[in-house]
């Protein structure tokens, strides 16, 4: 039976969708979907603690990038032990996540000789290619289109209500960081399109950047979405409190401020990406779609 290690949460959940999660045997730390992956050996470690702030972080990452080094480092002794025959990991950034060249040099070292394979989507057409991957790795190439189709289908069904209705596209802004502020990035823009929104800062495919609070406001975006990389919806409400308290931020209580759970439905280049894009459309288009579930996405008053 095929061994995996996956070192990136995309992946692991690629695999529990394929049906496959059973061929894992370890994970990386901060793999947590779905829920009965959980009890699997972490074989990454974070150098960051949990409890830094919004800027701490962001410092980090700016400090391990000027000196080419990554956040996120090999159990090596671990994954000897695990012997996989097959590891999964990324190619988008190496200060976020291990860096694909540590894993190719500790393939080569490793007994069990595993083959590597690297996923790399900055648009969700790309993301599809990666489920089609990783399930070409596993040998399941029907399931991997089943998966991918299944996505396709979620949105798909989301561009014909909005067609149908001549909705307009409200102005957009979703904050991947705040503090510095960055736009979106890599997939989300084309999301926000697809959920009948018009990002007004952030372009598909390209990465993320930093913005001032000028450009934000300028933008004059209608809705403001919360979603700081690898957050919850409840530590995304404490940072956009956080801005409404802060008096260069004032103007977001003239707008329509949410959060959403970026940690599940942004972030993640895997197939809960669908459920991100019906979540933006229920907040952009609230007489189309139902309500997000809060457990996704949830509205922060002015006061």
């Amino acid at each position: 039976m095929i061994r995996v290690v996956s070192l990136l949460p995309a992946a692991t959940e690629i695999v529990a969708a394929l049906g496959m999660a059973d061929r894992l045997v370890g994970i990386s730390h901060e793999c947590d979907y779905p829920t009965s992956i959980a009890h699997l050996p972490r074989v990454t470690r974070s150098a960051l603690h949990g409890t830094e702030t919004a800027a701490d972080i962001d410092l980090a990452v700016r400090t391990a990038a000027d000196r080419s080094e990554p956040l996120a480092t090999l159990d090596d002794e671990r994954i000897t032990d695990l012997a996989p025959s097959l590891i999964f990991t990324q190619a988008v950034c190496d200060v976020c996540a291990v860096r694909e060249r540590d894993v190719c040099a500790l393939a080569e070292r490793l007994p069990s000789r595993p083959r590597v394979v690297t996923l790399g989507a900055t648009t969700l057409g790309e993301v599809g290619d990666d489920i089609a991957r990783v399930a070409d790795a596993l040998d399941a190439a029907e399931m991997g289109r089943s998966v991918r189709s299944a996505m396709d289908s979620r949105m798909q069904e989301i561009h014909q209500t909005l067609t149908a209705s001549g909705a307009p596209r409200p102005r957009v802004a979703i904050l991947e960081w705040t503090d510095p502020p960055y736009t979106a990035g890599h997939w989300v823009p084309e999301m926000i399109r697809r959920a009948g929104g018009r990002d007004v800062l952030g372009r598909s495919g390209e990465r993320s950047r930093v913005a001032t609070v000028g450009e934000f406001r300028k933008a004059a975006p209608e809705i403001v979405i919360v979603a700081p990389c690898g957050y919850d919806a409840e530590r995304a409400v404490a940072a956009a409190r956080a801005l409404l308290c802060n008096d260069q931020w004032g103007w977001l209580r003239q707008t329509s401020l949410w959060v959403l759970d970026s940690n599940a439905l942004l972030s993640r280049p895997g197939p809960r990406l669908s459920l991100g894009v019906e979540t933006l459309a229920r907040i952009f288009h609230p007489t189309l779609f139902p309500t997000p579930d809060s457990d996704h996405a949830r509205p922060v008053p002015a006061a």
